[in-house]
């Protein structure tokens, strides 16, 4: 494992993040936890030592089952999370969430502690609650070591933030498609050139970006001699950017950890080929071409009122250019339970404001539900 400074910190370049844990029976709130616990021990085994979980990741579940699968190695690893906007309308919520969240942990500090999911209403919300002054005292009481945000809006707002406070770190979405969206690029500059530390999030899009080679392009990437697969080639992306200090991957498989590590292992800043930037420039507008939703399967949509199952929707909505119309189709139509079709959507309009990729979500859903249910 290579391993790289945030904040004083020397941590893995390969973070774990705890929304995606495996679950038993596809229920996002029941986390198996026997496999979960390997996945992580496993992580640690091989030199992981940044674990990332939030309020509301797993139905608030990622938090409990991450503090007892930490209890025996909680001094030799770095533990993130996150303060939930939603959660805070008074002054007194941000005492209540956190040490609820301490609870949850079953530990008396955090080590990288966050403002989750800022846009700029949520933003404007905390700070006029005084979240500042708050997060100053828990970094001067010992309660937190660092103090950070994670950000899901346009460069501006990310520029307002970071200008407001001494932050010790931010997290930010990038990936090869994301280079020009929310933070991006610039943003990543932005921070890095003021001494912030900047942590990736969704470096694979959700798994978008790990999706099989088109013909030709597995064509190019077998002429070329790459043996990275195409998640590989999406994290090596970002590892080569010297602006990162860690990349988190949500792993709910063994050998979605196992191909991690591996590439984690050999990604210095810097580590990309010619043929490699070739061949993610090719991946890159193939992508753009062809991807119907931005969704990264983040789930801050979920829960439904009517049950829909939005990720699955437009994942399956996607699959239909990524790979085939037909496999899509069944996929909804067989393999997806009817209760989580689009067509159960009455447009309630509670998922938009929370979604981080700023989806017209009803709109595609209809969309998405009359595509997959058409005949050939």
């Amino acid at each position: 494992m290579q391993y790289r400074d945030l904040c004083g910190e020397q941590v893995s370049a390969l973070g774990y993040g705890c929304m995606r844990l495996p679950v038993i029976d596809g229920d996002s709130r029941n986390i198996d936890e026997e496999k979960a616990h390997h996945l992580l021990h496993h992580a640690y085994e091989q030199g992981v030592n940044y674990y990332d979980t939030a309020w509301f990741y797993h139905g608030g579940n990622s938090e409990r089952v991450l503090g007892r699968a930490l209890t025996d190695i909680r001094e030799d690893v770095l533990v993130a999370d996150k303060l939930p906007p939603g959660e805070i309308n008074a002054p007194e919520d941000f005492d209540r969430v956190f040490n609820e969240q301490l609870e949850r942990l079953q530990m008396e500090h955090v080590d990288f502690y966050m403002l989750h999911s800022l846009i700029g209403p949520w933003w404007d919300k905390l700070h006029d609650l005084g979240a500042l002054d708050w997060l100053q005292g828990l970094l001067e009481d010992g309660r937190i070591s660092y103090a950070g945000f994670s950000f899901h809006d346009h460069v501006d707002c990310f520029r307002r933030i970071i200008d407001a406070y001494d932050w010790d770190f931010c997290q930010i979405q990038y990936n090869y498609l994301d280079e020009k969206t929310q933070a991006g690029t610039e943003g990543l500059h932005y921070a890095a050139d003021r001494g912030i530390d900047v942590i990736v999030m969704e470096p694979i899009r959700g798994g978008a970006l790990g999706q099989p080679l088109p013909e030709e392009l597995e064509a190019e990437r077998e002429r070329l001699g790459i043996d990275w697969s195409p998640a590989q080639l999406a994290l090596r992306w970002v590892f080569d950017h010297r602006e990162v200090g860690t990349v988190l991957s949500g792993m709910n498989q063994n050998d979605h950890l196992e191909e991690n590590l591996a590439v984690s292992s050999v990604s210095d800043p810097g580590c990309l080929t010619d043929d490699e930037r070739a061949l993610v420039d090719a991946l890159r507008e193939h992508m753009r071409q062809s991807i119907k939703v931005d969704c990264t399967n983040c789930r801050y949509c979920m829960p439904c009122p009517q049950g829909v199952n939005i990720p699955r929707v437009f994942n399956m909505y996607n699959e239909m250019t990524i790979s085939s119309p037909r496999r899509a189709q069944m996929g909804y139509q067989k393999m997806t339970n009817p209760d989580e079709w689009a067509s159960h959507c009455v447009e309630c309009g509670i998922c938009e404001p929370k979604c981080p990729q700023h989806i017209p979500i009803m709109e595609t859903l209809a969309a998405a539900h009359e595509a997959l249910i058409a005949e050939d």
